[in-house]
């Protein structure tokens, strides 16, 4: 793949290569952007008298697309790695331009001669939207999709490496270009038999294959051939290094609990519970379910008439149940009954499972639907539970659960929510397996959890909903 090299200090440190496709890609679109100024112009004053001046347009136009464009930059749309996600990416553009009105609107508050109606200036933007959503999908056309993985270089070829190849191989981790895995002293059983030994500075070899991330795997760290001072050349190169911990955290979306200890936990990023992550969170919860409520009133009468005649009246329409929120403390969830009325006339709780005897034939439709949850949306309103968040559990399975696998009750560091992170990854589950599984999920969404992210989830939710994913 073709690169531009941009700097180079003049000690064997640092290099900075940028792939020749990005850069002729950010010159397409900083074009895209002043194009989509001069179209707003034209649009808006179609049918006035107002007469175009190119020369107080250019300067305006210079300043909207630099601005903007520097807002996408920050939002790593001109990373390899960003464009794999359709949904994603379009949420990095829709965020990128949004975002980048504030300083726009300082911009023109010290130099009056680069203001913007507001007409023109949003219609810009939205324009800008739909110009640069259609480039990238062009891009992704014509740019081979191998070109935007990551290049990863791993050092170990032993117990900790094979965890990566076996991830790689099982779809667990994509989009990734695994350059080489490097014998080291401190592995095990080596479990790659081409692991390469290198013979030249690691800093050159990452250099010379345009390496982007470097994984620690090796077994014993402890051997006085572990490559630190190499290690610290491609740091300040601008060389992601990663533990295994954080590489499947970024890599895979979720925290992995064979290979997690406790000091990375207080140690690593994220984790942050602020005044304004909590404002921001519990807005987008209100937002979103009163502009869900007048959809959901008519499928809302629906379902209880279809559970009506159904059980011919003899049964509740809801259902309340006890489940663990935020801190370890309880509350009632409230669902469209779904089962049978004496599901657990035993007294025993038990998960639901595939072709379960106990649902009914509308419980089916409506879990299918994920129609049985709407009840929820209260639940959310009087602050119970958050829109997204891990998914409350019944105290039972907690208490079973707590005890044999770790870190299960951090999952109630935040709200439980009506959809989350492991709903979007991963299906149903109903063993401790796929408990622990969820866990990891659950366990990502704590330490990162952001409004940008509820959105991503709920923008993935509307998928899982439609497709009936995971239902059961």
């Amino acid at each position: 793949m073709g690169t531009v090299k941009f700097f180079r200090h003049s000690t064997k440190f640092s290099r900075y290569y940028i792939p020749t496709e990005f850069v002729v890609l950010a010159a397409v679109e900083f074009l895209v952007l002043i194009f989509s100024l001069y179209f707003a112009f034209i649009i808006r004053f179609w049918e006035s008298e107002w007469q175009f001046d190119y020369a107080s347009f250019w300067p305006k136009a210079l300043v909207y697309a630099v601005v903007l464009q520097l807002s996408l930059v920050a939002f790593g749309l001109y990373q390899r790695q960003t464009g794999r996600f359709i949904n994603m990416l379009v949420l990095r553009i829709a965020s990128g331009l949004l975002l980048g009105l504030i300083p726009l609107g300082v911009s023109f508050y010290f130099v009056p001669q680069f203001f913007l109606g507001r007409g023109a200036l949003f219609l810009a933007v939205a324009l800008s939207f739909l110009f640069i959503s259609v480039v990238r999908l062009f891009f992704r056309r014509v740019v081979k999709e191998h070109s935007m993985w990551t290049r990863v270089l791993v050092l170990g070829s032993g117990k900790k490496a094979g965890l990566i190849r076996d991830a790689v191989s099982s779809g667990e981790l994509k989009g990734l270009d695994i350059i080489a895995f490097v014998a080291m002293e401190g592995d095990g059983i080596a479990t790659d038999s081409n692991a390469i030994t290198l013979d030249v500075p690691l800093i050159r070899y990452v250099e010379e294959n345009d390496i982007d991330e470097i994984v620690i795997a090796v077994d014993d760290r402890r051997s006085q051939k572990f490559p630190t001072k190499g290690l610290i050349d491609c740091k300040m190169s601008g060389v992601n290094i990663l533990d295994m911990v954080t590489f499947f955290e970024r890599r895979a979306g979720k925290i992995r609990l064979d290979m997690l200890n406790p000091s990375w936990l207080y140690l690593a990023d994220g984790f942050e519970v602020g005044t304004v992550r909590r404002v921001g969170k519990r807005s987008l919860d209100i937002l979103v379910v009163l502009t869900l409520l007048p959809i959901a009133l008519p499928f809302t009468l629906m379902v209880s008439l279809a559970i009506f005649i159904e059980s011919r009246g003899r049964g509740p329409i809801l259902y309340s149940q006890t489940r663990v929120k935020q801190d370890g403390m309880l509350f009632k969830i409230y669902k469209f009954r779904s089962m049978v009325t004496d599901a657990e006339k035993d007294g025993v709780a038990r998960w639901a499972s595939k072709n379960d005897s106990r649902i009914t034939q509308v419980g089916a439709f409506i879990r299918k639907c994920r129609l049985d949850e709407l009840p929820q949306l209260y639940n959310v309103l009087n602050g119970d539970m958050s829109f997204v968040g891990p998914r409350p559990e019944r105290p039972e399975f907690i208490e079973k659960l707590s005890q044999t696998i770790p870190y299960y009750e951090e999952r109630h560091r935040v709200k439980p929510g009506l959809t989350g992170w492991a709903q979007i990854c991963y299906a149903y589950g109903d063993t401790e397996e796929d408990s622990i599984e969820k866990l990891q999920y659950d366990l990502f969404y704590v330490k990162n959890y952001s409004v940008l992210l509820d959105l991503l989830i709920l923008l993935q939710t509307a998928e899982v909903v439609m497709l009936g994913k995971g239902a059961q």
